[in-house]
């Protein structure tokens, strides 16, 4: 059976977008399904008495997938949730800096902004390679991602963090995009805190994402809300974050069958492969520049356009049915294609094929 079968995608799409969303394929959206009907067949017995061992497990299945250990790892809904977690937990005073690459995430971006602004502290941001000249005495955290959105670059978060933790600084990774993507040994990298998403890469269902946090930060650590967790004795990082009020637990319970999944068909290197030679190619085709080294591309890329389009991805789906994004700090002049392991060689000529009508569609009077 073809990869493309196991999802529910809908096969009328050329879909080049799985970095936006993700994609989740029929057996673990069926698991997914399952536990939601185990959930009401009997509510009380399923969360007030089953629900933490069945997360445990969840959480240790996750943790050996990562190479963390499993108390280390909370659930939450997405990877911009474990980003406001950590942001709060730091407990920033006036004066405190926060530094961060200009390739972060816009939404994080702004959690930044009102966390920094609400303490009197300032939200810092440098280019890559000019980041640690921007640090000073007033730098209180390292933030950045481990491969970022708009630009599709895997960052040498590895060097950063060693770095940042030789100079005092906290230390936290964005890494929405890196489970599914790249090999994760968290317990190596050694950054304080470590956001990442289940449902993009590792083709978990949607409102699954985790915060990996070292021991020695775990105290500062609140949930999102104040629940029943704060009551034991005494309350724990896992007991804080986890007992949040009711609420549907089945798409952390279904992550370790995303893992399995994506384990039995691991097409990494295929993607990869396939990432790099439609990014030649579109650059070639768009007579633009590469923006970065090939090396520093997985199974995303993004391409500069010879203008901004803003429209283009909408008439790119409208017209030809491919659902690919443009974004871009400069208003939409970066294309970026997402190959995932049901992506395949003629996914990318499709849009080959029909990029430079489209691109002189936007040029034409009206």
């Amino acid at each position: 059976m073809p990869l493309r079968d196991h999802f529910l995608l809908d096969p009328a799409v050329v879909y080049l977008d799985h970095g936006c969303y993700g994609a989740c394929p029929r057996p673990v959206f069926e698991r997914y399904q399952a536990w939601q009907v185990e959930l009401e067949r009997e509510p009380v017995q399923f969360l007030s008495e089953r629900l933490p061992g069945l997360l445990a497990d969840a959480r240790a299945a996750l943790g050996a997938y990562v190479g963390a250990r499993a108390d280390d790892l909370t659930f939450v809904p997405n990877a911009t949730t474990g980003v406001n977690i950590a942001a709060r937990a730091v407990r920033l005073a006036p004066g405190d800096e926060v530094l961060a690459t200009d390739l972060e995430y816009g939404a994080c971006d702004y959690t930044w902004e009102q966390v920094c602004a609400r303490a009197g502290a300032s939200y810092v941001r440098a280019p890559l390679d000019e980041l640690f000249e921007h640090v000073t005495g007033r730098t209180r955290v390292l933030y950045l991602s481990h491969i970022t959105s708009e630009t599709a670059l895997l960052l040498p978060v590895e060097d950063v963090v060693s770095r940042a933790r030789r100079a005092g600084l906290v230390t936290i990774v964005d890494g929405a995009h890196a489970p599914g993507q790249v090999d994760l040994d968290l317990e190596s990298l050694g950054a304080d805190f470590y956001a990442g998403n289940c449902h993009k890469w590792l083709c978990g269902p949607k409102g699954a994402g985790f915060l990996h946090v070292r021991e020695d930060w775990q105290e500062h650590v609140d949930g999102t809300i104040v629940s029943w967790g704060y009551g034991e004795t005494p309350p724990t990082y896992i007991s804080r974050t986890q007992r949040q009020g009711t609420r549907d637990p089945a798409a952390f319970l279904a992550v370790p069958d995303a893992i399995a999944f994506v384990t039995e068909h691991d097409e990494r290197d295929r993607c990869v492969a396939l990432a790099r030679e439609a990014r030649r190619e579109l650059c070639a085709l768009l007579d633009t520049e590469p923006i970065a080294p090939e090396e520093m591309i997985r199974q995303m890329a993004a391409v500069r356009l010879p203008e901004a389009d803003p429209t283009l991805s909408q008439r790119l789906f409208a017209e030809h049915r491919i659902q690919i994004p443009t974004m871009g700090p400069r208003s939409d002049d970066l294309m970026r294609i997402s190959v995932a392991l049901y992506t395949e060689r003629e996914d990318v000529e499709r849009l080959l094929d029909v990029l430079p009508s489209a691109l002189r569609s936007a040029r034409s009077p009206a």
